[in-house]
């Protein structure tokens, strides 16, 4: 039987009273009243183009720069919100604790201080927290360990204090920490190598101590981890053998420490090795032929330490500078 047009209208009714309703759902008033709290104490660069009272957009008004929003039943609620260098000046807005349906939240380049508040462990939804380049202090709050969806958490370029928080390691589906440059003291906590999904661990310019020997302890330890940056602390020891367990590690940089002792030829046998920085340690002896022979590595630094004569270096050093954007795929 060949359809006719009327024979497609319930198809047509249906689908227009999905539109409809999507069309009419009403923005839940808890994000409503968050989101009105948090434009109330931001900065005019934001304000001017949080247009309405609905964040999500009400008749003829879009939602608001920055936030996105999605429909959940009957209503829609805040799923991301984007303001980031646009010069916010205060304290971390506590109100933005209140949109637990968040799966993004980022507020990079922008000048927040104080700490971040420990209300933040409500949003277990949230993927990516992006805070990096502003001004917040105190201690991180153990309360991050509680989103367990959370994917990449930047909190580097700030002024952080006290030591990591262990409960870090209960986030399951953790694969990016950057940490680097904030005044972070005490030992990385090693726990962090039970993240199965980690592939990248920058603490780098704080005021870190302890060995790799510690770090690394727990067998089986770090088993996707392809990036760790600790330069520019005070770790001491050596460089343990043991480190060659780390098979998916491709950048280890451990330049200006107070490191020392030979470095162990297992190390060489990593096999996608590419970028080895040791320069300005208290390292000596020579470098194991095996690393003058390794197929990826690229750049190996030696400078400031107390190497042999007739050690060289592999490759011209430059500083690694990489973007958050090279992660957040």
């Amino acid at each position: 039987m060949t359809p006719t047009p009327f024979t497609s209208l319930p198809f047509v009714f249906v689908t227009l009273l999905s539109i409809l309703h999507l069309s009419h759902c009403k923005t839940l008033k808890r994000d409503v009243k968050a989101l009105n709290e948090i434009k109330a104490s931001l900065g005019w660069r934001v304000v001017y183009a949080w247009v309405g009272d609905d964040p999500c957009g009400d008749g003829d008004l879009p939602p608001w720069s920055g936030v996105t929003c999605s429909t959940v039943g009957d209503y829609r609620v805040v799923t991301e919100l984007e303001v980031y260098a646009v010069s916010i000046v205060g304290p971390f807005p506590t109100a933005v604790t209140s949109l637990l349906d968040l799966t993004r939240l980022d507020l990079h380049n922008n000048k927040l201080t104080g700490p971040i508040p420990p209300q933040i462990g409500r949003l277990k939804r949230l993927k990516i927290l992006n805070l990096r380049w502003n001004k917040l202090q105190d201690a991180i709050p153990p309360e991050i360990g509680q989103l367990k969806s959370l994917t990449h958490l930047y909190l580097s370029f700030n002024s952080f204090k006290g030591e990591i928080p262990k409960e870090l390691a209960n986030l399951p589906d953790l694969r990016y920490l950057h940490l680097h440059e904030n005044r972070l003291t005490g030992r990385i906590p090693p726990e962090l190598g039970t993240l199965q999904n980690l592939r990248h661990l920058d603490a780098g310019n704080n005021h870190l101590v302890g060995t790799l020997r510690e770090l690394i302890r727990i067998e089986g330890c770090f088993p996707s981890l392809r990036n760790l940056y600790l330069n520019n602390n005070y770790f001491t020891g050596g460089v343990p053998a043991q480190l060659a367990n780390l098979t998916s590690l491709e950048i280890l940089y451990l330049s200006y420490n107070k490191m020392a002792g030979v470095i162990p030829s297992s190390i060489a046998h990593i096999p996608k090795l590419t970028y080895l920085y040791l320069d300005h340690n208290q390292f000596s002896g020579r470098i194991p032929d095996p690393f003058y022979k390794h197929l990826f590595l690229k750049e190996m630094y030696l400078e400031g330490n107390a190497f042999r004569p007739g050690v060289n270096p592999i490759g011209f050093h430059k500083v690694l500078e990489v973007s958050d954007s090279d992660f957040l795929a």
